[in-house]
């Protein structure tokens, strides 16, 4: 039996196809303001890569913020799947942080990859994937391009964690010639204190990793800064951008099937 998870981002979409052991194909597109579009678009390329026969009635899976608008499908939070998610790619994992493209979320988790307790920053963007697209963007240089352009330098203070604030503070940065790559550095380890500060309240254990997952959890230099902050190892896999959507394939295929 096949599964379909596809987690609904507000910048990106992401979508797994699952049989019950192994993740046989992920997909991932730009969500682009149009989330029932992206939604579709993953449902359609996952079904594809599949026999005709094997897609009818095919059960579909959603979470994030777009979850219920692909009427065929059944949602699940999304702080369960990405526990559910994180516990499939590192079962030993406690303790997690999500920077998606608008909010950030840390979860503790419990041996059997259910939700502890949990933080989330959806009110405001700073501490998310969307606060260093903006300000990179100001500095010129993109996200893409994130790790080459800010290793090796020197962080300048950022004070402002409002997204508008510090897109100001960064444009005077530059104009007193500070180094743009210290700029970035700075903007990283200012992002790296406030999500730290989530994980905090929820009385992280700096003897444990901690796991990182969403867009820029392939960033080494970010990783770094966090592992550094917090005293701890901080891991990651290459498939940690797909635990919201890995997480809803698998408690949906464990509902259906118990």
């Amino acid at each position: 039996m096949y599964i379909i998870g596809i987690d609904s981002g507000s910048t990106t979409t992401k979508g797994v196809l699952y049989d019950g052991e192994t993740i046989c194909h992920q997909l991932l597109v730009p969500t682009a303001g149009d989330p029932h579009h992206a939604m579709t678009t993953i449902k359609n390329g996952l079904l594809g890569v599949l026999p005709q026969g094997d897609t009818d009635g095919l059960p579909i899976i959603t979470t994030g913020y777009g979850r219920k608008l692909l009427e065929e499908a059944t949602c699940i939070t999304e702080i369960s799947c990405h526990a559910a998610g994180v516990h499939y790619l590192l079962p030993s994992a406690t303790q997690l942080i999500d920077i998606g493209g608008q909010d950030c979320k840390t979860i503790s988790l419990n041996p059997k990859g259910g939700v502890s307790d949990f933080n989330m920053n959806d009110k405001c963007a700073a501490g998310t994937g969307r606060f260093v697209e903006v300000l990179m963007r100001t500095l010129g240089e993109d996200i893409e391009n994130l790790d080459a352009f800010v290793k090796g330098a020197t962080p300048v203070k950022i004070n402002s964690m409002c997204t508008v604030f510090a897109e100001s503070e960064v444009i005077s940065l530059v104009a007193q010639g500070e180094n743009r790559s210290a700029i970035a550095k700075g903007v990283l380890t200012s992002i790296v204190q406030r999500i730290s500060n989530q994980l905090v309240k929820l009385g992280y254990k700096r003897d444990q990793p901690v796991f990182l997952s969403g867009g820029l959890a392939q960033s080494d230099e970010i990783r770094a800064i966090l592992s550094d902050h917090l005293d701890t190892e901080v891991v990651t896999d290459p498939l940690a951008q797909y635990a919201g959507a890995i997480g809803a394939a698998r408690l949906g295929y464990k509902k259906l099937n118990t």
